[in-house]
């Protein structure tokens, strides 16, 4: 069965914006369009829930019922119970509270392993324990694929490693890790595993439960939702963990790691992803189904439909010499999300590509890390070229011909 494209796009008020007429969206690893489900939630919330929730008046029993949605449904979804689903302002502070908690769980002379493929949100906040008196090891990605390489890690793991932090794909590489063998590696060496799918989430919602991880983090704002990061954590380790949220929550597992109050609004507007997701279960499909079966199937389809119009926008990179592929160049094997060096400063090329009616971006995009590894000249920067489920075949034409014009 294939992606019914139009379907999916009539889902997204970007597509019929007069501003956005006649430009084709390729930023979206930056952040996607938001569905309109979202956009219909957050409204409804502001203009008729906006008081504090939870109170036995209408206004804010509907509200607290609302945000509570959102942790059901979307939990339903990823594998994982309600209570192990948290929400917070961004995956980046979402670890960064994280790592507090287990800088004051661990023990002098422990350890954590952190990976140079990821994104800075996964990585910085991690490194910053050793400032803490802690051990960081370093999995390195080998500096011609970008490939992460589970026996590099076997070589880094032992009885002092407390946790390993590591992404589901990378933001510039692009290749899709195998969590579940990972997370089973790690599990043997008796450590905790922790798995940014920020940049994978987008592709399709994982059932976290099958995979394995311990605690696995993504953004509702790349993920058709509200700017908002959301963490799902088993509960037996953030039981664990010490509280760092107020001292009256420390009983509630998806208050625990939220510092301050969350965002109200958007945390019920986050149920708008599960909408979308029904939406296209829905229409493609259809039938009754339990919420991780339906994200499975949605998880497929979006997948198939971004395989199809990658491999591609990978075989055009790959012939052309002026133009370093950064990971894989098969299609089934990575995200969407393709980097490009080259011999020409990217922001300025990103920029040559807009008149062409072409949104990309240039830079590091917070990767800096694993593009120095790779050899890449930080001065100039990478090409970044992400999509999702919404692009349609004719975008990624008009992509490669203007590339023709520009690179």
């Amino acid at each position: 069965m294939k992606l019914d494209i139009e379907f999916v796009r009539a889902q997204f008020p970007a597509f019929d914006a007069a501003p956005l007429k006649g430009q084709a969206f390729f930023e979206n690893a930056g952040g996607s369009y938001t569905c309109r489900p979202v956009i219909d939630r957050l409204y409804r919330f502001y203009t008729e829930r906006k008081v504090q929730p939870y109170a036995p008046y209408e206004a804010s029993t509907l509200g607290g019922a609302e945000m509570d949605e959102a942790r059901v449904r979307l939990a339903a979804i990823l594998g994982v119970d309600t209570d192990e689903l948290s929400f917070g302002p961004s995956t980046t502070q979402n670890t960064y509270v994280l790592a507090q908690a287990f800088a004051q769980w661990m023990k002098p002379g422990d350890a954590i392993i952190v990976t140079n493929q990821d994104h800075e949100a996964n990585s910085g906040p991690w490194r910053r324990l050793a400032e803490r008196g802690f051990e960081v090891r370093e999995w390195q990605i080998n500096p011609e694929t970008g490939h992460l390489d589970p026996a590099d890690l076997a070589n880094l793991l032992d009885d002092k490693v407390r946790l390993v932090a590591f992404p589901h794909c990378s933001n510039v590489v692009g290749e899709i890790n195998e969590v579940a063998a990972i997370c089973a590696q790690v599990h043997a060496a008796g450590a905790v595993a922790c798995v940014d799918g920020v940049s994978y989430a987008p592709h399709g919602l994982p059932d976290v439960g099958k995979l394995g991880a311990d605690i696995y983090l993504f953004s509702a704002y790349k993920t058709y939702g509200p700017h908002q990061g959301i963490m799902a954590i088993r509960r037996d380790l953030g039981m664990q963990l010490p509280n760092q949220g107020h001292h009256f929550n420390g009983d509630s597992l998806y208050k625990r790691f939220t510092p301050a109050g969350p965002d109200h609004a958007q945390v019920a507007a986050s149920a708008g992803i599960a909408d979308h997701i029904d939406a296209l279960y829905d229409h493609h499909i259809g039938g009754d189904a339990a919420p991780a079966v339906k994200g499975a199937a949605v998880h497929d389809l979006m997948q198939a439909h971004e395989h199809e119009l990658l491999q591609p926008l990978l075989d055009y990179a790959s012939a052309k010499n002026s133009v370093r592929l950064i990971g894989p160049d098969k299609a089934t094997s990575r995200a969407p999300t393709v980097a490009l060096a080259l011999q020409a400063n990217a922001e300025e090329a990103a920029a040559q590509l807009a008149p062409h009616g072409i949104m990309a971006g240039g830079g590091d995009f917070y990767a800096g890390r694993a593009l120095e590894a790779m050899g890449v000249d930080m001065d100039r920067g990478v090409l970044r070229l992400s999509f999702v489920h919404y692009t349609s075949k004719a975008e990624v034409d008009r992509l490669i011909d203007a590339l023709d014009q520009v690179l």
